[in-house]
């Protein structure tokens, strides 16, 4: 058994595409996490990216989702720690925890390249790139103390309302929080950062180029190491690791019209170099093609036998409708023979 989500962008655009505003993507968003819970879908994933027509506010779409639904976990897949303030956003998450009855799964990490250069000098951050590496893992670091509860702050000795004495914490508080954020890790070294600091894992589709090996081999390596790096640290919760996949099941004419003739590229895996980045990165094929097919390559993936978790990642221009027809079919169609279901 796995569970099953898929992750959004949130993309919209004005030509070609059924979410033309922003407007269109996040009720959208909402409807889709609606009806993704009625068919068994474990998980809405969504993505954070500032200065581009996607999703970048998280928050108050997960209240939203959450408010609307009641077994759906909602989550990160991830928030942008180069762009957050740990105080206000340990108010935020935990107000949405609070408000899903905590369903919240909160993915964070450095992010990916942005729309424009230092974006986070907008939010009030004034750090080069290199410096902001350093800076992102110590705030992710202190929002996750502060999730902890505890007591901090002095009181101020003419306080507007009347309180028991002693030092305060930031509110609201939720129970439980802190063993659901998840670190996005692109490399087998932050995989391992992120067991010894007591989070799950986000794997995505790709990762560093750090052998001569298949995308998910690579990868399956990295999550065996954070496993062990797990163990070693002792900690008092079974951690939870997720993959995502692109997965395109063909079983009707709209989608063999749509993604009946990718390019060759899309049946492999691709290396290549993002921005600021000095080492190469794998990224991993799509999966596309009939049912017995996409089933048959899924089960010799090594990284989705390693995870608990695998999320799809959805089209969302192509609007609700469509998207459900997707996540019917891999539930349906793809997941009972790969003993997910």
């Amino acid at each position: 058994m796995k569970k099953i989500g898929f992750l959004s962008f949130g993309h919209w655009m004005d030509q070609g595409s059924i979410v033309k505003t922003a407007k269109d993507s996040y009720l959208q968003s909402i409807e889709l996490a609606v009806e993704a819970e009625k068919i068994g879908i474990d998980g809405a994933y969504y993505r954070v990216h500032h200065f581009a027509d996607q999703i970048g506010s998280p928050f108050p779409l997960l209240s939203a989702i959450g408010a609307k639904t009641s077994k759906i976990e909602i989550g990160t897949g991830l928030i942008d720690m180069r762009y957050e303030n740990p105080y206000m956003m340990a108010e935020n998450a935990g107000l949405t925890d609070i408000i899903t009855q905590g369903r919240v799964q909160l993915g964070v990490g450095r992010g990916s390249p942005e729309q424009v250069l230092d974006g986070w000098k907008y939010f009030g951050y004034d750090y080069s790139e290199d410096e902001i590496k350093d800076i992102t893992r110590e705030r992710t670091l202190e929002f996750l103390k502060l999730i902890e509860g505890g007591r901090f702050a002095e009181q101020n000795p003419q306080p507007m309302f009347p309180q028991a004495p002693g030092k305060l914490r930031l509110e609201p508080y939720s129970e439980g929080l802190r063993q659901r954020i998840w670190w996005g890790a692109g490399s087998t070294r932050t995989a391992v950062w992120a067991a010894q600091h007591g989070m799950n894992l986000q794997s995505s589709t790709l990762v560093n180029y750090e052998t001569n090996e298949p995308f998910h081999v690579q990868q399956a390596k990295q999550l065996r190491a954070y496993k062990e790096a797990w163990k070693e640290a002792g900690h008092d919760f079974e951690p939870r690791t997720l993959v995502t996949r692109s997965i395109q099941p063909i079983t009707s004419d709209l989608d063999r019209q749509l993604f009946g003739h990718q390019g060759d590229d899309a049946n492999y895996d691709q290396v290549g170099f993002l921005a600021y980045h000095q080492n190469p990165t794998i990224f991993g094929k799509t999966f596309a093609g009939e049912p017995d097919k996409i089933v048959k390559e899924l089960a010799e993936d090594e990284a989705i036998k390693e995870a608990d978790t695998v999320l799809v990642t959805i089209p969302n221009t192509l609007g609700v409708e469509y998207n459900m027809h997707l996540l019917e079919s891999i539930v349906k169609d793809v997941a009972p023979d790969l003993g997910w279901r």
